[in-house]
């Protein structure tokens, strides 16, 4: 048999291989490692809300196909919540979409929203699947990078502005920010929003960590800025906020056009998914505003004591407004490259992080940088750090 000659995978996709934190996380688990780098608990979240999980599932709810935009339950509570916390009006029968997780929502809004030869801007260092989904949608993306500037990262909004071209159709945000921990301002939103606005473009906002902002930092949804209800695609998930992140439980919200335009995508992706984790989910979105504020205090509190531990190894720290992760430079230690330096971890110190070049076009840009998760047991992070000191050992 004559072997075959013309290359399997596609050239949209051809720059993609395995996803580094599949990589770091089977690193981890062949050396014994302690993973700080995939962003996932290493505790279960509610018991209410695993209960209710239970419950749906002896009561026989979801064990069949749910409907194609989700369980009303689900969407009538993601409908209270966007308008309880931050005034958004959504219709649940309309204008909220159930999703396997952010990235299927994220997929689904760029598949639907994006035409080949179309420019997508999105912050950069960014989340991996965001250049793979805007490579499978025939889009080209443009990186506006957010750089490091006494201890945080920072938006340049004139280069965000210089960015936009004839041919640029969206902007791809994320805030709170994953890898770098930004929160944007309620400044630097209006300023997007009125580009947005002027230019003509669509955005997609990428939420996930809506409920992890610290040090009295603010989230706010874009969606909520003049003009920006009607061009706005708002992602959420509930696996960041209630530490159930194998559930696979997100959603996008908009207007019926664009939410009918992403569902139109999304049908022919999993078509639906999670049945009876959506019952619950919708449980865990009305738990109190106490579930809310333990769940931001506890990781803050998480990330100074990794923060101050990695100050105390040698690290140079960028400290975190949000998320599960904190950024930290190795030029420190003589160190020059976060990839190497992330290989070779587990071996000396036996511990696992992420090298932020991967989540860069250019990887020269981010590669002193490394991203570590704070999402985890105390005594974990604790011994993490320690291990981290065989680096000046």
């Amino acid at each position: 048999m004559a072997p075959m000659t013309r290359p399997l995978l596609n050239r949209r996709l051809a720059e993609f291989g395995t996803t580094i934190f599949a990589e770091m996380s089977a690193l981890a688990a062949r050396t014994g490692s302690i993973n700080l780098g995939q962003g996932f608990p290493d505790t279960d979240g509610p018991e209410e809300v695993r209960e209710a999980a239970v419950r749906a599932l002896r009561d026989g709810r979801g064990n069949q196909y749910p409907p194609g935009p989700g369980v009303p339950e689900l969407r009538t509570a993601v409908a209270d919540h966007q308008r309880q916390r931050y005034g958004l009006e959504y219709d649940p029968d309309t204008e909220v979409l159930v999703t396997a997780g952010a990235t299927e929502a994220i997929a689904a809004a760029l598949l639907a929203l994006v035409e080949p030869g179309d420019e997508v801007i999105a912050l950069e260092p960014y989340y991996d699947s965001y250049a793979a989904c805007v490579a499978m949608a025939g889009g080209t993306r443009v990186p506006v990078t957010l750089r490091p500037h006494e201890g945080a990262y920072v938006l340049d909004l004139d280069e965000l502005r210089a960015a936009v071209t004839d041919r640029t159709r969206l902007i791809l945000l994320n805030t709170p920010h994953n890898p770098t921990g930004t929160v944007l301002t309620r400044a630097e939103l209006t300023a997007v929003a009125e580009l947005a606005v002027e230019r003509d473009l669509l955005v997609v906002t990428d939420e996930v960590y809506e409920h992890l902002v610290f040090d009295g930092a603010e989230h706010v949804p874009i969606a909520t800025l003049p003009g920006m209800r009607d061009r706005t695609v708002t992602i959420g998930s509930s696996g960041k906020t209630f530490s159930f992140t194998g559930w696979k439980v997100g959603w996008a919200t908009g207007t019926h056009e664009l939410v009918a335009a992403v569902r139109t995508a999304k049908q022919y992706l999993t078509y639906v998914s999670a049945g009876p984790f959506q019952y619950a989910v919708a449980e865990a979105l009305r738990l109190p505003d106490a579930y809310f504020d333990s769940f931001r205090a506890d990781h803050q509190r998480k990330r100074d004591l990794l923060g101050d531990g990695l100050r105390a190894v040698g690290f140079e720290v960028y400290q975190p407004q949000g998320t599960y992760f904190i950024t930290a430079d190795i030029t420190p230690f003589g160190e020059k490259d976060g990839y190497a330096f992330c290989r070779a971890l587990p071996e000396r110190c036996g511990v696992v992080a992420i090298p932020n070049s991967v989540f860069y076009d250019d990887p020269g840009t981010g590669r002193s940088q490394v991203r570590f998760a704070f999402c985890k047991k105390d005594d974990v992070l604790v011994e993490a750090v320690g291990r981290l000191r065989r680096l000046v050992s």
